[in-house]
């Protein structure tokens, strides 16, 4: 889960499809419009936010005691728990477990969690073929896309393209249009064949309850209760912290999750299973839980990192997120895009990899106001863009933060002279009339500058300071204080 390019230059490339752009301005205010509604139903709706943010906290704050107790209960209800440090060894639990089963296919639920730890790339490298079963998730994989989104993953797309990959990649579909229960109805005459013929189901999850040992899994196509069903064998890999310790905590984070995601009072698909089912037909013979880390007991010594942990994937903060409508989700170099993406992939991932990530965000502070379990994603942003300048510095503060560093004690000088400022004032006055159009300075400048220039307006210099105004006025003392025009 490593950004192969800084923020800045991935959203450079975004900025230029505008097409992407329309497509994510349309979905993203479609879908602020429906959970505002549904959350506007709920009278108490801002202590269900507190109340949830207060089960993540406890929670987090006993997190290895619920795991424990998780283990102990999907064993005693016939299940498998396997530990996985990091991505590679979920990855190497899986393929093996796949291969013990007698398969070379699987079928997926759709899951940030193996999107995180490029659980499809491995599988293929292993020979074994998974296949998306969520609509949006297999739009991205015929196309060989990466998910833009975390709740709608093709939400950059629209319905002609999606006709167009389905004609070239589906049976039967040469007369399909893009009316949508067209696209719907090839797309689900693809995937029965494949719910009936693979042995092997591959999900997430959403929360699991240590309480009893049950998993949960949301949807709103049906196509998760097929892959947890129908096969013979199911694997879900669920990162640790989707942990809830009783089934009351689950019945909070129901009336959360919904609402805030698609604006709905409830999924209409929740799947609840329990180890393996005492009569076949009715669920896997065999089922196996892997529990992943991946950076997340690291995250969680970090007292004000650990909130992105609690996050539960609604993905309300991108809907709100100006910066991310703009970018899309590809320009933030993982699965998890958004605000949430810029506080959560560095601290999964390491914070070299995606050290500008912190920066990408204007601290609005409207991400903050939707999450629905209240994580002050503002505060943990700030507070990894610290620990980017300590470790430049630690490094020898080199890149980016090298440059920073300097215009800002550069500006710090400045600011601290009133002789220098008001110089600074003068020359800005000067140098700024050849660039000067509309009231805005718009200069054509290399480097840092001009990319910070490219996305705000900066007005140009007043053609006389308020000191030099003041000093005009006949009888007038220093604005200062400090008597005298001079």
């Amino acid at each position: 889960m490593s950004g192969t390019s800084s923020f800045s230059e991935a959203a450079h490339v975004a900025l230029s499809n505008s097409q992407q752009r329309r497509n994510l301005r349309q979905a993203t205010t479609s879908i602020r419009a429906k959970r505002d509604a549904a959350v506007g139903e709920v009278d108490q709706w801002e202590a269900l936010r507190e109340e949830g943010r207060r089960i993540k906290d406890r929670t987090m704050r006993h997190l290895d005691v619920h795991l424990e107790r998780l283990e102990e209960r999907v064993t005693a209800a016939g299940g498998h728990v396997h530990w996985a440090r990091d991505g590679d060894e979920a990855n190497a639990i899986v393929t093996r477990l796949v291969r013990d089963a007698g398969s070379d296919e699987v079928i997926k639920v759709k899951s940030m969690t193996t999107a995180e730890i490029g659980l499809n790339e491995a599988l293929a490298r292993a020979g074994i073929v998974a296949h998306e079963t969520d609509l949006a998730e297999l739009v991205i994989q015929l196309a060989d896309d990466r998910p833009s989104h975390i709740l709608v993953p093709a939400i950059h797309r629209n319905r002609a393209e999606i006709r167009t990959l389905f004609r070239r990649h589906l049976a039967d579909t040469e007369e399909l249009t893009d009316d949508p229960a067209a696209l719907a109805e090839a797309a689900r005459r693809h995937l029965r064949r494949l719910f009936l013929s693979v042995d092997v189901g591959v999900s997430g999850a959403n929360f699991a309850i240590a309480q009893t040992g049950t998993i949960c899994v949301v949807e709103s196509e049906g196509n998760g209760r097929m892959c947890t069903t129908l096969p013979q064998t199911l694997i879900t890999v669920m990162g640790i912290e989707k942990v809830l310790p009783t089934v009351a905590d689950l019945d909070v984070m129901l009336r959360l999750l919904p609402r805030s995601s698609t604006g709905e009072r409830m999924n209409p698909y929740t799947s609840l299973w329990t180890g393996v089912a005492d009569d076949p037909p009715d669920g896997p013979r065999a089922f196996h839980l892997v529990l992943l880390d991946g950076g997340r007991t690291e995250t969680l010594a970090d007292e004000i990192g650990r909130q992105a942990l609690h996050c539960i994937r609604c993905s309300a903060c991108l809907n709100i997120c100006p910066v991310y409508e703009r970018t899309g989700g590809h320009a933030y170099g993982s699965p998890y895009p958004g605000p949430i993406g810029a506080i959560l992939a560095p601290q999964l991932a390491g914070l070299r990899d995606h050290t500008s990530l912190p920066w990408a965000s204007s601290l609005c502070g409207a991400c903050y106001e939707v999450c629905p379990v209240k994580i002050d994603i503002p505060q943990v942003l700030v507070h990894l863009r610290g620990r980017v300048v300590r470790q430049a510095k630690q490094d020898g503060w080199r890149g980016r933060v090298a440059g920073e560093r300097l215009a800002m004690e550069t500006m710090a000088r400045v600011f601290a002279s009133r002789r220098r400022y008001e110089a600074a004032q003068r020359t800005a006055r000067v140098t700024a009339r050849a660039v000067t159009r509309d009231g805005l300075v718009r200069p054509q400048l290399p480097g840092p500058l001009g990319a910070w220039l490219s996305s705000r307006d900066l007005p140009a210099p007043a053609a006389q300071s308020f000191r030099e105004w003041w000093r005009a006025q006949p009888d007038q003392s220093d604005p200062d204080g400090h008597g005298g025009a001079a």
